[in-house]
């Protein structure tokens, strides 16, 4: 689950993370009032989740979602500019965003940017401090270009972030002296929102000193472990449906692990890994996938009914390949659910399904009895090659 940059500044707030003041705004008279607490330097930042704002252009023209303005009625011009309007960056892709919300905040001078993230990092199971003296927009451009000036430090998931530890990385930044204090109790404080609040990610691009030699957390990107968030009410109530591709948010509904693609052959796939493999397979016949959809090892019915539903809500999918495996699920379930679903959205494009596994023989006995109009496959790869040719005919 990902948070808005006004919500990871409130929990900055929260856990002692010291960051410039401000507050979001739904309107442009609501802009009008934060901006007259903040003084004479303002920045108004468009709120959706994808980096790159500053660079972005919106959809009617105007140029870039990260702004400075020297005064309240400024900041209120630009926030009537940007809500309502999509935004579009390098991770948006052509469709962009949609502006809803804009965050308005204290502008600070800044004497130089860093890069500061804390992840988990699969291979050593733990978490891992991501820094660099390049922060900014560029971060991408740095670790394509110029790997060596991003440095890691690996903490020990059970002792936790040591002392010494704060001091590598300091050391490391180039931090002395006050600046070395601050940047410790700035860094002490984030791995402990990090840990606490169950976050697989969190990113502060950039961190920054500024020319009065303070520390600050300006930008901040998060990630929570979304198997963790029953822990955390608080922060699932941040969740922005709005941000998340529909489907997806109709997946979840069901139980269902969904992510749309670009190609037109749509999976049903009962397991992460085997969902990987049926994508590859796919490609290496010549097709695309149109998702990614994982329906888990004891789907039932009416999940697979859903399942049908959100795939053809996508207007790409020109046929569906159903893979499934049957360990702890039983082939006829499935089997039996693949006929209601077709017969329901009154199916009308080629449909592929292989079986295998757990009372296989009577799910196919299901299929072959049935009325609905499906080609059979034995193996994962004949499932896919019949697929292809299905699109291509």
């Amino acid at each position: 689950m990902n948070i808005h940059e006004y919500q990871a500044k409130e929990l900055f707030e929260k856990f002692g993370v010291p960051s410039p003041k401000g507050r979001v705004a739904d309107t442009a008279e609501q802009a009008l009032t934060i901006a007259s607490e903040m003084g004479d330097q303002i920045v108004v930042k468009a709120q959706v989740h994808a980096g790159g704002r500053g660079k972005g252009t919106f959809k009617n023209g105007f140029k870039g979602g990260v702004h400075v303005v020297t005064d309240a009625k400024e900041a209120s011009d630009l926030a009537a500019q940007m809500l309502g309007q999509v935004l579009v960056t390098h991770q948006t892709g052509e469709e962009g965003k949609l502006v809803s919300k804009v965050m308005v905040a204290e502008a600070v001078d800044i004497k130089k940017e860093y890069y500061l993230a804390i992840l988990m990092d699969r291979e050593s199971r733990s978490p891992v401090i991501v820094a660099s003296t390049e922060g900014g927009v560029n971060i991408e451009e740095v670790a394509a270009v110029t790997p060596e000036r991003i440095f890691h430090q690996t903490v020990h998931p059970l002792l936790g972030l040591q002392a010494y530890e704060i001091r590598k990385v300091a050391a490391k930044l180039g931090f002395s002296g006050d600046q070395a204090k601050q940047f410790g109790k700035l860094l002490s404080a984030l791995y402990r929102l990090f840990i606490e609040c169950d976050c697989s990610m969190v990113e502060i691009n950039p961190l920054v000193v500024t020319p009065d030699g303070r520390v600050l957390a300006l930008d901040a990107k998060f990630d929570f472990d979304d198997n963790a968030l029953y822990r955390h009410p608080d922060i699932e109530a941040l969740h922005d449906p709005t941000e998340q591709d529909p489907r997806e948010v109709e997946a979840a509904k069901y139980h269902l692990n969904y992510i749309g693609l670009d190609g037109n052959i749509a999976c049903l796939v009962n397991g992460a890994g085997l969902a990987m493999a049926t994508m590859d397979i796919i490609k290496h016949f010549g097709g695309e996938p149109a998702n990614f959809l994982d329906v888990g090892g004891g789907a039932s019915q009416e999940q697979v009914t859903n399942a049908f539903k959100i795939i053809l809500g996508d207007p790409k999918v020109k046929a569906i390949l159903v893979n499934i495996f049957g360990g702890i699920m039983d082939c006829d379930v499935i089997a039996r659910g693949i006929v209601a679903a077709s017969k329901e959205v009154s199916l009308n494009i080629p449909l592929v399904v292989r079986l295998e596994g757990n009372n296989v023989a009577a799910g196919k006995r299901t299929l072959a009895e049935s009325d609905v109009a499906l080609t059979s496959a034995d193996t994962l790869a004949e499932a896919a090659e019949k697929a292809v040719a299905a699109i291509k005919a």
